[in-house]
């Protein structure tokens, strides 16, 4: 595990039932992922990648092994400290964006600070909603958005406790190709300018090429680490 790796995954394993109808989600899965890098996990359905990114944002607990997060062992963590960590630390934007629907723009957004016990930061909100393209929709109703939109909301609300990394369960997975590549362009812009660590699943090789690198799993087990193209 080195001193820049935003993420150290060693030897994870992770078993759902038991007997013949056990399922080896994860089977001795290791990798590093740098600060800063923006890494794509590729694999079919069924291949493991969101068992995985849940044991990296702390959702779920493996049988064996360790994840670290800034050198931190989540795994360690009882329920308490790691629902305080996952809320200071670690951004999750999901593939049916989760917005509340009684909520406003501006109130999804500022969710996870309310819940973290932050005060709300208008100057960086006005910041994260320009880089989205948001300016205007702080008091619609999700209902109000289009899909794109309201991706860009949950891209928001990931943002909004600047968290050391950022996960994305499918992000793209219910846009069409013109939002799908603007999410993609934006969660990029996001890596550069405020440098934070971004794994995103997929099982879109198009959108995993548009990342830094890229992990193949298969039947719960890395089977390549590559550069994208």
């Amino acid at each position: 595990m080195s001193t820049n790796s935003a993420i150290s995954v060693i030897n994870l394993q992770k078993t759902y039932g038991e007997g013949v109808g056990a399922t080896k989600a994860l089977q001795g899965i290791s990798f590093d992922i740098k600060k800063g890098e923006f890494v794509a996990i590729v694999g079919t359905s069924g291949s493991g990648k969101s068992t995985l990114l849940h044991m990296l944002g702390g959702i779920d607990y493996p049988d064996v092994g360790e994840v670290y997060i800034n050198s931190i062992s989540i795994t360690s963590f009882n329920e308490e400290e790691l629902v305080r960590f996952r809320r200071e630390k670690i951004g999750y934007i999901f593939q049916d964006f989760n917005l509340i629907p009684i909520l406003t723009v501006k109130e999804n957004i500022y969710l996870p600070a309310g819940l973290a016990e932050k005060k709300n930061n208008e100057r960086y909100f006005a910041k994260i909603i320009d880089a989205l393209d948001l300016i205007g929709k702080e008091n619609s109703f999700p209902s109000e958005l289009s899909g794109g939109q309201q991706q860009r909301v949950a891209i928001a609300r990931a943002l909004i406790n600047a968290p050391d990394v950022i996960l994305a369960d499918e992000p793209t997975g219910n846009l069409d190709k013109e939002n799908s590549n603007r999410v993609i362009g934006l969660l990029k812009k996001i890596n550069r300018e405020y440098g934070q660590t971004i794994v995103m699943i997929t099982h879109d090789e198009n959108i995993a090429n548009m990342a830094d690198k890229i992990l193949h799993i298969e039947d719960g087990r890395l089977i390549n680490d590559s550069k994208a193209y």
